[in-house]
């Protein structure tokens, strides 16, 4: 940020960097932490109308089809002119918005403007602060909105009474097979 915090220093490279990646590449969704996450929905945006960053459309068609999905952990939204374009007008990929109850460096206050801008969004919250939750319900949960985020996925907090304790395995049915989506993570 510059030092008013108007403006994203090193966005034009960053987009740069994912047209890049995007080039003739397919990718299911984003997730993304923090930085990552205010990142990842911008993308999501942007995907949807990419006449707003030309470099997006290649001869006048988009770069990339719009995502799948994208989860933003402790994401906020991006103060800079190209994003407020951006999101002049809701975002509606599907998003989930994971906000920490005790998070001080990623308010719940800045998440949920965030969570304002994304029309198709869901929020859960977890009792920690600035982290990507991890205990097995949690995992579980962040996998299978992954795999399915249009399914009728329970709440991670219903999830809790029936998890292992921390940093146990969560067996994954079926194995790799089927695999997760794929996705860029920020």
């Amino acid at each position: 940020m510059n030092a008013e915090r108007t403006q994203v220093l090193g966005l034009e490279e960053s987009l740069s960097l994912v047209q890049d990646t995007l080039k003739g590449r397919r990718f299911d969704g984003v997730f993304g932490f923090s930085q990552g996450a205010a990142f990842a929905a911008v993308i999501a945006a942007l995907l949807e109308r990419p006449q707003l960053y030309p470099s997006f459309l290649v001869d006048g068609q988009p770069l990339h089809p719009p995502l799948k999905f994208c989860v933003a952990v402790s994401g906020f939204k991006v103060r800079d002119p190209l994003c407020d374009s951006i999101f002049a007008q809701p975002f509606s990929t599907p998003t989930l918005h994971v906000i920490g109850k005790t998070d001080i460096i990623v308010t719940e206050e800045r998440s949920r403007l965030l969570v304002e801008a994304s029309s198709d969004g869901r929020v859960e919250e977890h009792d920690g602060g600035h982290f990507v939750p991890s205990k097995g319900h949690w995992r579980k949960f962040l996998r299978d909105y992954m795999r399915d985020n249009l399914a009728d996925i329970p709440s991670p907090g219903l999830l809790a009474s029936s998890a292992p304790a921390s940093g146990a395995a969560t067996p994954i049915p079926g194995g790799s097979g089927g695999g997760p989506a794929l996705m860029m993570k920020l």
